[in-house]
């Protein structure tokens, strides 16, 4: 969910509306009160807020944020426009800055860049006890020793190791490693668990027979 503070009515329905046009979830509120409110209720992936606003400005705003939660991703929107606003909004922690009067499909490609830049990077390597995976060379060892894998192998060890704890159907394994289009039955699935078992020895006791269901890891 993302928060647009803008006093000017038009101007906050627009930007919400686009957003939602766009596939980004938005809501709208008027100043730093109705924002708090908002907070309260539901945290947002980011807040794209108004430095003139009535009462509580903007700057303020965004100090008062810094000091709750120093990742909350902010876009600074003003309407002065000086080298000074701009400086002065990202060292107090702004990630970005739109000046007024700016574009809608320029406010929702800002969005888009720094939602990218607050996602989660993804881990490097997956672990679980003595199985290691690294996601960069697709290499797996256990017990720091390398294991060939196939690459269905591969793909339904990562899977599973990806969702620790999550039981997968056959059908589900089938879905998501085989191609969509493949004509096949389950068995080929248990067929690869049973050989995915046997080469990684010792760590192969990890994956799980749920009786009815399916496997986890």
């Amino acid at each position: 969910m993302i928060y647009c503070v803008e006093d000017d009515t038009s101007i906050r329905n627009l930007m919400v509306y686009t957003l939602n046009t766009s596939g980004l979830a938005a809501k709208g509120m008027a100043d730093g009160e109705a924002l708090r409110r908002a907070m309260a209720e539901e945290k947002p992936e980011l807040i794209l807020l108004d430095v003139m606003l009535p009462g509580e400005d903007g700057i303020s705003i965004l100090k008062a944020l810094r000091r709750k939660d120093a990742g909350m991703p902010i876009i600074l929107a003003t309407a002065k426009g000086t080298e000074f606003d701009k400086v002065q909004g990202l060292d107090l922690g702004a990630d970005d800055y739109l000046v007024k009067p700016f574009g809608m499909m320029e406010m929702v490609s800002r969005v888009r860049a720094v939602l990218r830049r607050a996602a989660p990077k993804a881990p490097a390597e997956l672990t679980c006890g003595e199985l290691t995976m690294n996601l960069q060379s697709h290499l797996v060892t256990v017990q720091g020793q390398s294991v060939q894998l196939t690459l269905k192998e591969y793909e339904l060890l990562r899977l599973m190791m990806e969702n620790r704890g999550v039981v997968f159907t056959r059908d589900q394994l089938l879905s998501a490693v085989w191609d969509t289009n493949y004509v096949g039955e389950t068995r080929t699935v248990d067929v690869h668990i049973g050989t995915l078992r046997t080469k990684l020895g010792k760590c192969g006791e990890y994956i799980q027979t749920v009786r009815g269901v399916g496997y986890r890891l």
